[in-house]
């Protein structure tokens, strides 16, 4: 097994070893014809579609955190497009005035939230992130100003379970380059009284062991840091998270998503809009309680599927792609009827496939709740007062 933990600069190979408390992938193979419920509709989102703090961010700052609403599994699987807005959002720190000398401020020092990172074609295979780390929280700890410095790279399973720590002695070359070398590392299971050492054998590793990270933009107000590593990746890493990055946080580990949504709709009360309204674009669906399973036909007329595409005069599409190219498309309209309720009827149903299409004979009526929307994520609950998160997908870049 090849193990990198935590994408952050820290790199061994520990083929020859295996260790039964390594976390497992849960990404199974989908059929789309079956619908499981509170499962992932699309790759599991990052944290890394943070909210705007209530602290004082740089315009430069505000373009890199909008950039990265969107990008999914911290970076492994955004489009080119959101690749290179994100690249331009870095290129632009990087290049504007942070903290000088970033490894002699107290502002380093802490737990960061890495919420997204490049993984360079010329990567060696030693960097790929380990099995299933997409669903779980991932943090770097810098401690640099004391009798032992470390930087520390952590994998979160969750509270109940505990999680994995690899460590690294640490020392400062400059004002923006840390030399590290690996030295020990843990398990910290919550339902146990000790640590369970991670077999490997740092000293046999040679150079893998060993490293630097730069840290090419720091935020004077401390909350946002830019690092490259010794293996040519970038890491973006935020201290503080706010309402909007524990809503996709949750919904990416699928753990206390109601609870989340609740938090996140109280916090942003005076950012929704007094009379909200469907705001036209592709939604994807992310996440939906759906607690009853049907056939993959019933939820995607319902809307517990795919995409929702809203169109002008109250025109309104469910979009499903199936596999080989073929897809499930049903339209229909929805009226207002509330100040924030509208009256959803879809009745023109068809399986396509490239320009011809076979149509359905289906119609289905439901009330539409919007509990929140902006330009980016959207709450409503619908169907069978079923609710559900949907991520605006193709938006115009940020100005």
């Amino acid at each position: 097994m090849t193990v990198e933990v935590a994408k952050l600069g820290f790199h061994w190979n520990s083929s020859l070893l295996s260790t039964p408390f390594a976390p497992r992938s849960r990404l199974k193979p989908q059929n789309p014809f079956q619908f499981s419920p509170r499962k992932l509709l699309v790759p599991p989102l990052s944290s890394s579609l943070v909210e705007e703090q209530p602290l004082s961010f740089t315009e430069p700052e505000n373009f890199l955190i909008d950039a990265l609403i969107g990008v999914q599994g911290r970076g492994r699987s955004a489009s080119p497009e959101q690749l290179e807005e994100v690249e331009g959002a870095v290129q632009i720190l990087e290049g504007s005035e942070g903290v000088p000398d970033p490894t002699s401020s107290g502002l380093i020092e802490g737990r960061w939230q890495l919420i997204f990172t490049t993984r360079p074609g010329t990567a060696s295979p030693i960097q790929r992130t380990f099995v299933g780390v997409d669903f779980f929280s991932v943090f770097q700890e810098v401690y640099l100003r004391t009798d032992d410095p470390r930087v520390s790279n952590i994998v979160r399973f969750s509270d109940a379970i505990g999680e994995l720590k690899v460590e690294a002695a640490a020392s400062i070359k400059d004002g923006k380059r840390i030399l590290f070398r690996f030295d020990r590392a843990a398990f910290s299971f919550t339902f146990l009284p000790f640590k369970v050492p991670y077999p490997v054998p740092f000293r046999l590793l040679g150079d893998e062991a060993k490293g630097w990270l730069d840290t090419t933009y720091l935020s004077p107000s401390g909350n946002i840091r830019i690092s490259r590593g010794n293996k040519g990746t970038t890491f973006v890493l935020q201290k503080k998270t706010g309402p909007r990055q524990k809503l996709l946080s949750a919904i990416s580990t699928e753990s206390g998503v109601i609870e989340a949504i609740d938090d996140f709709i109280s916090q942003n009360q005076s950012l929704a809009k007094e009379q909200p309204e469907l705001l036209e674009g592709e939604w994807q669906l992310i996440w939906s309680s759906q607690t009853e399973t049907d056939s993959w036909l019933v939820n995607a007329a319902n809307g517990l599927m795919g995409k929702q595409i809203v169109k002008e005069n109250g025109q309104l599409k469910f979009l499903v792609d199936i596999l080989l190219g073929l897809r499930f498309s049903m339209n229909g309209t929805f009226v207002k009827s509330d100040t924030n309720t509208y009256d959803v009827t879809m009745d023109d149903a068809a399986i396509l496939a490239g320009p011809f299409g076979v149509p359905m004979e289906m119609k289905t009526k439901f009330n539409m709740e919007l509990l929140y929307t902006d330009d980016k994520i959207r709450i409503t609950r619908g169907f069978n007062k079923i609710m559900f998160v949907h991520l605006r997908v193709g938006r115009t870049k940020h100005k």
